[in-house]
């Protein structure tokens, strides 16, 4: 969009802040139902679960951990087997060689430094290894504890189309997101990006027609 459209669609919208409330608002009436997709019940197959999900649906993961999570039930189980053993267990959700190690070493340092237990701190879970800034945030908000706001593609391109964010790089976004979006939200915030951006903000054709947000939003084609 040229330069002169984008200024004028963010004086018709108004400022962002005076906005936040509004997006969050109608996002969590249009989408209820917008949880987390992927599968567990306890803290450690969540991790596992966000582990196995890079490069992948979460779809595909949730068929491959209903049978996982019946073999492996704590940390010790992916110590016990062989490695290749443990990659023909995830073989299905891809890089499988990889993210066999990063769980294997990730619960080996959850024996020996957390007694077995998945941390809730962030800083404690970019430890484990195979865990970046984003899986941390995903299973810290979902352990009721969202010390950060999850950026994924749906995040990024939606926070950018309704004007909440310049940035390109998810670290800048997800600093931009924090100082705007209450902390109670940050939560379920990515949530509702998520959903949205699946069901009405799609990447190529959004469908502004149906969207919630148009009257607030500057990218809007209504």
């Amino acid at each position: 969009m040229a330069r002169s459209f984008v200024q004028e669609a963010r004086r018709r919208v108004g400022p962002k802040r005076a906005r936040i409330r509004e997006i969050i608002d109608r996002l969590a009436a249009a989408h209820p139902d917008a949880t987390i997709a992927l599968k567990s019940r306890s803290p450690l197959e969540l991790l596992v679960a966000v582990m196995l999900s890079a490069q992948t649906t979460d779809v595909n993961v949730n068929r491959v951990t209903e049978r996982l999570f019946v073999k492996y039930r704590k940390p010790e189980d992916y110590l016990a087997v062989p490695p290749e053993e443990l990659e023909r267990d995830i073989f299905a959700t891809g890089f499988y060689r990889q993210k066999a190690k990063s769980l294997r070493r990730t619960m080996a340092m959850l024996l020996t430094e957390f007694d077995g237990e998945v941390p809730h701190r962030l800083e404690d879970l970019v430890r484990l290894p195979g865990v970046a800034r984003k899986t941390a945030n995903v299973v810290a908000a979902e352990l009721g504890d969202a010390q950060g706001v999850v950026v994924d593609t749906h995040v990024r391109r939606l926070s950018q189309r309704l004007g909440l964010t310049r940035q390109e790089d998810p670290v800048k976004i997800e600093r931009d997101l924090m100082k705007l979006v209450p902390r109670e939200d940050w939560g379920r915030f990515p949530h509702l990006l998520i959903w949205h951006g699946r069901r009405v903000c799609i990447a190529r054709r959004p469908l502004c027609e149906q969207c919630v947000l148009t009257d607030v939003c500057p990218s809007s084609r209504v």
